[in-house]
C-alpha cells in the first residue's frame, strides 16, 4: 500500500448503514431536477403571463382616456365616471410624465398584490385627465387557474419522471446486479462464468463494457494463475528426484545427531514437495473423487484413534455416507495435525450426521484465516505461532472442494465475550454434502 494513499472519509449514509440502489438515486435526481425545471418554468409562464394581461389592461386604458380626451374637448366635460380632471391621488410619477406633455399610463400594487391600471393624458386647458381602474376579477381569475394548471402539470411531470428513472434505474441496476453476481462466482473460482452472458439482453450500454472489461480480466488472470500453477509442478516434480536422492544418501549415513538432523531435515523437504504438487493438482481442477459408501462415526473414529490416541472422539450421530474415503482422511489428518501443532490438548473430535468437529483448546485461529480462508505458506500469527510451512489448510480445503465439501473456521470465546478477549479454542468444521459429486465433478439432480 503507498504511503500517501487517501482514505475515503465515510458519509452519513455509510456510518448509517443505509445503502441506496441506483434506481433510487436515478430517480431521486431526475425527480430533483424536474421539480427544479417545473418551478423555474411555473414562473416564467406565470410572470409572462401577468405581464401580457398588464399590458392589454394598460393598452386598454390607454384607448378610454384617450376617447374620453376627444369626448371632452367637443363637450367640455368627461362622459365616463371613471375619468377625473387633476385627480389628487394621481401618482406623482405619472403626473411629472403628463406634465411634460405625454400621455402615459402607469400600474400600482395593492397590499394584497392585485395591481392597479392608471392612464392619463394631458388636455389643452392644462389641466390632467386620468383614468384609475383595477386589475379585473376576470383576470385574477384566469392568473389562479393558470398557477393551478401549472402546479397540477409541475407535480404530474416530477411523478412521471421519478416514474421513468425507477424503470431506468431498475433496468440498469438489474443488469449490474446480475453482473456483480457472476463477478462473485468468478471470485469464488467458477472461471466458465462469463459476465457478458451473465447480463444478457440487447442493449448495449457501459455495463457491456464493463462485463467485458471483467470477462478480459478473468481470462488473463486465469492463464497467468494457470502458467503459475504448471511451473510450481513442474519445479515441484524435478525437486521430488534429487530430495528422494537425498533422503536415501542421508540414510546411509553413520548413526548420529548430525545424521538425525539431516535425515529430519530431507524429510522436511520430501513433505513440501509433495504437499506443493498436491496443491498443484488441486489448483488444476481436474482431480476427481474415487466414491465409497461408508459409516462416517466409525470411518472417523478409527483413524483419528491410529492418528493421535490423545484425541477425543465423539460420535453424536452415526451417517452412512458416499465419499472419497482417502480424501477424507487426507482433510481429517491434516485438521489433527494443524490443532496439534499450533493449538492445544485436549483435541475433540465430533461426528453429528454429516458434519465433522475438530477442536482444539489453544489461542485460535489467526483473524487474517477467519477473514479471508486458509492460504499457503502461511503458519499463522503470533498468537497461533508454529512450525511447518503453511500449507497443511489448503491442501484441506483443495480436498473438501474435490469432495463437494465445505470447510469453515472459527474461534471458541466465552458467551456474550467482546473480540478482544482472547479465544478458548479452534474448531474446523467439514461439512459433507447430501449427495456426493460425480465421476465428472457436477452433482446430480436428485427429484
Amino acid at each position: 500500500m503507498r504511503g500517501n494513499s487517501r482514505r475515503r472519509v465515510p458519509s452519513f449514509m455509510d456510518r448509517a448503514g443505509i445503502r441506496t440502489g441506483l434506481r433510487w438515486k436515478l430517480s431521486a435526481a431526475i425527480a430533483l431536477v424536474g421539480t427544479l425545471v417545473a418551478i423555474a418554468l411555473s414562473l416564467v409562464v406565470h410572470n409572462a403571463a401577468r405581464v401580457s394581461m398588464l399590458d392589454n389592461a394598460r393598452d386598454l386604458a390607454d384607448e378610454r382616456v384617450q376617447i374620453a380626451q376627444r369626448n371632452y374637448e367637443l363637450s367640455g366635460r368627461p362622459n365616463f365616471p371613471s375619468i377625473k380632471i387633476d385627480d389628487p391621488s394621481l401618482p406623482p410619477a405619472l403626473r411629472q410624465k403628463v406634465l411634460e406633455g405625454r400621455r402615459a399610463t402607469y400600474v400600482t400594487d395593492r397590499p394584497h398584490g392585485i395591481p392597479d391600471i392608471w392612464a392619463a393624458v394631458p388636455l389643452k386647458d392644462g389641466h390632467v385627465m386620468s383614468l384609475h381602474t383595477g386589475f379585473t376579477d376576470r383576470s385574477t381569475d384566469i392568473l389562479k387557474d393558470l398557477d393551478q394548471a401549472l402546479v397540477i402539470g409541475s407535480i404530474a411531470a416530477v411523478l412521471g419522471g421519478s416514474a421513468l428513472g425507477v424503470l431506468i434505474g431498475g433496468q440498469l441496476s438489474r443488469r449490474l446486479r446480475k453482473a456483480a453476481v457472476a463477478a462473485n462466482q468468478v471470485a469464488k473460482g467458477e472461471t466458465d462464468v462469463r459476465v457478458r452472458d451473465a447480463i444478457g439482453g440487447v442493449v448495449r450500454d457501459e455495463t457491456d463494457d464493463l462485463a467485458r472489461a471483467v470477462d478480459a480480466m478473468t481470462d488473463a488472470l486465469q492463464q497467468r494463475l494457470e502458467a503459475e500453477r504448471r511451473v510450481t509442478a513442474d519445479i515441484a516434480h524435478e525437486l521430488r528426484t534429487p530430495v528422494t536422492g537425498l533422503l536415501t544418501a542421508a540414510e546411509l549415513l553413520p548413526p548420529g545427531r548430525p545424521t538425525e538432523l539431516v535425515l529430519d531435515r530431507a524429510k522436511a523437504m520430501r513433505t513440501l514437495v509433495e504437499d506443493v504438487l498436491e496443491v498443484a493438482r488441486l489448483d488444476g481442477a481436474s482431480e476427481r473423487a474415487e466414491l465409497q459408501d461408508i459409516m462416517l462415526g466409525d470411518f472417523v473414529s478409527r483413524r483419528v484413534i491410529a492418528k493421535d490416541p490423545d484425541a477425543v472422539v465423539h460420535v453424536v450421530h452415526e451417517s452412512a455416507v458416499t465419499t472419497d474415503p482417502r480424501r477424507l482422511e487426507r482433510v481429517l489428518f491434516n485438521l489433527l495435525a494443524n490443532a496439534a501443532r499450533h493449538g492445544k490438548p485436549p483435541i475433540e473430535v465430533s461426528v453429528e450426521g454429516r458434519v465433522i468437529r475438530v477442536r482444539d483448546h489453544g489461542p485460535g485461529f489467526p483473524e487474517e484465516l477467519l477473514a479471508e480462508g486458509p492460504s499457503r505458506f502461511r503458519t499463522g500469527s503470533k498468537d497461533r505461532a508454529g512450525h511447518g510451512h503453511g500449507l497443511g489448510l489448503t491442501i484441506a480445503a483443495g480436498q473438501a472442494r474435490v469432495l463437494g465439501a465445505r470447510l469453515t473456521f472459527r474461534n471458541v470465546r466465552p458467551a456474550g465475550a467482546p473480540d478482544h478477549i482472547p479465544a478458548e479454542g479452534a474448531v474446523a468444521v467439514l461439512w459433507l454434502p447430501e449427495h456426493a459429486p460425480t465421476s465428472t465433478g457436477s452433482y446430480p439432480i436428485l427429484p
